[in-house]
């Protein structure tokens, strides 16, 4: 039975809850999908490096947990080298969950690209290096004849990318609108139920839905580089990320929100794309005040949702988890799987081709 043997490029939330999957359910996969999965090298900026080529112990490294737990006990590096390990690793997939610099998209991009000019297959969860250097790293990719996958960088572990480009063939898509930031949705949530925008921030920092400096969700960047994905992806639009304009919910007041319920609306930090009449594309996020009925005013908490506008099916809207561990590991092991099925297909092709 066929094997792939992974490299986990960071082994925080995301990249451990998919170790923990393989760990715990590595034989049930295996029987369900049709191939066998191994770690064999993990890099973490705390833990160190670890390279195994006959497989990573999962049990130990997922116990290493705490102050003063390294790799470096178990046979590897207490110091990450991150480039070493990926250009020579055994590897077939380089699994790729760093934080990533929303400016540049570094270090994961390089990370990306190391991989790939090693003829190896990479997965990413990270947004900066699709968003930013999207086309370049494809082209790269499909130069050494390996796939690119990041299903995971806008919605989680819903499959938004993977579903329009499946589902939609014979379709003219004319742009889309939704929800892909849980924080700001929940923020906004609870600026309806009478909390101040500092007070609402607070609470979901409480909770963890926030991060300590919140700006990339409040202010928009974060949907700002999901709407580009999505349009460059599924829009051919050919945008940069200066070309998508932006405004945060920063701005909505308590006051607006009242209003905006007296009128039967809610306030939505919207991101949004259209093809204009002379084949470009424009974008941008902005919050709007959408009425009850509208088909995103009903999305709440860290659920996601685009409505694609189509030529013959009119509105199509995929919803969804946008956020949690375990919904985006899932969306790595569905990279996984869709490599294996394109391998697969591209393998029998060749056998009827030579017969």
């Amino acid at each position: 039975m066929t094997s792939y043997d992974l490299a986990l490029i960071g082994f925080g939330g995301v990249n451990r809850t998919l170790a923990e999957l393989i760990h715990t359910r590595g034989d049930a996969l295996e029987a369900e999908l049709g191939f066998g999965l191994r770690i064999v090298a993990i890099t973490d900026l705390r833990l160190g490096s670890l390279v195994q080529p006959e497989g990573i112990d999962l049990a130990v490294a997922l116990g290493l947990t705490g102050d003063g737990a390294s790799f470096a006990q178990h046979g590897g590096s207490a110091v990450p080298d991150n480039e070493a390990v990926i250009k020579t690793c055994s590897a077939d997939i380089v699994v790729e969950a760093t934080f990533t610099n929303p400016d540049d998209g570094e270090p994961a991009v390089s990370h990306v690209r190391w991989a790939l000019e090693a003829g190896k297959h990479v997965c990413t969860t990270n947004k900066g290096p699709v968003a930013l250097r999207g086309r370049e790293l494809s082209e790269l990719a499909q130069r050494q004849g390996v796939y690119f996958e990041f299903e995971g960088s806008v919605m989680s572990g819903t499959p938004v990318i993977r579903l329009a480009k499946q589902m939609f063939s014979g379709l003219r898509l004319g742009g889309f609108e939704g929800i892909t930031n849980g924080t700001s949705n929940y923020v906004l949530g609870r600026m309806e139920a009478g909390l101040g925008l500092q007070e609402a921030v607070r609470e979901a920092q409480d909770l963890g839905y926030a991060e300590a400096n919140p700006s990339a969700d409040i202010e928009g960047f974060d949907v700002q580089l999901k709407v580009l994905i999505l349009a460059n992806e599924l829009l051919n639009a050919g945008l940069e990320l200066r070309d998508i304009t932006r405004q945060g919910i920063s701005s909505v007041t308590v006051q607006d929100v009242r209003q905006a319920s007296l009128d039967g609306k809610r306030w939505k930090l919207v991101g949004s794309a259209r093809r204009n009449a002379d084949g470009s594309v424009t974008a941008g996020v902005a919050p709007v005040a959408l009425p009850l009925d509208h088909g995103l005013a009903g999305v709440s908490g860290a659920t996601n949702a685009v409505a694609f506008t189509t030529d013959l099916l009119g509105q199509v809207t995929i919803s969804g988890p946008g956020a949690g561990r375990v919904e985006t590991a899932y969306a790595l092991l569905s990279d996984i799987i869709a490599m294996h099925a394109g391998m697969t297909q591209a393998s029998s092709a060749k056998e009827v081709a030579n017969a």
